[in-house]
């Protein structure tokens, strides 16, 4: 999911960044250099995950029917630090502005998107993607 982001920020020119685990970890592999992210001291996905909450403004949750592993801790992490989570399945279509109206509001500058990885989740990666860049679009 955060690679979705990524690729959207990329191909839009939205300035992005973030963490990674040390050795640029991914479950397909090393991440590909293109990706402007900083290795964690550790290699667990765990850090990378709680960095990035920490680190951000605000976290946008993009999952599908339920709530799971990383996705999960990163909702708990978000209420640990009290930072402003946004939950979106996307199994019920939310609408781009509902995204919008609350990064506004809670005046997001730095955003952390969040989810499930797609082995997890077929197809989530294309489905975030199309998400992302229509509410980028709108702004």
């Amino acid at each position: 999911m955060d690679r979705a982001a990524l690729d959207v920020a990329l191909a839009l020119k939205i300035p992005c960044g973030g963490w990674c685990p040390n050795g640029r970890l991914a479950e397909d592999g090393p991440l590909d250099p293109k990706y402007p992210l900083k290795e964690t001291p550790d290699s667990t996905y765990s850090q990378r995950t709680e960095w990035n909450v920490r680190d951000s403004d605000g976290t946008l949750i993009l999952y599908r029917n339920d709530l799971s592993g990383g996705t999960s801790l990163t909702v708990e992490l978000a209420a640990q630090y009290r930072k402003p989570h946004l939950i979106l399945d996307l199994s019920q279509h939310p609408l781009p502005t509902t995204f919008l109206k609350w990064s506004q509001k809670k005046q997001i500058k730095i955003l952390n998107v969040a989810g499930p990885r797609e082995s997890g989740a077929l197809n989530i990666h294309n489905q975030a993607s199309i998400f992302l860049r229509t509410a980028f679009s709108l702004i």
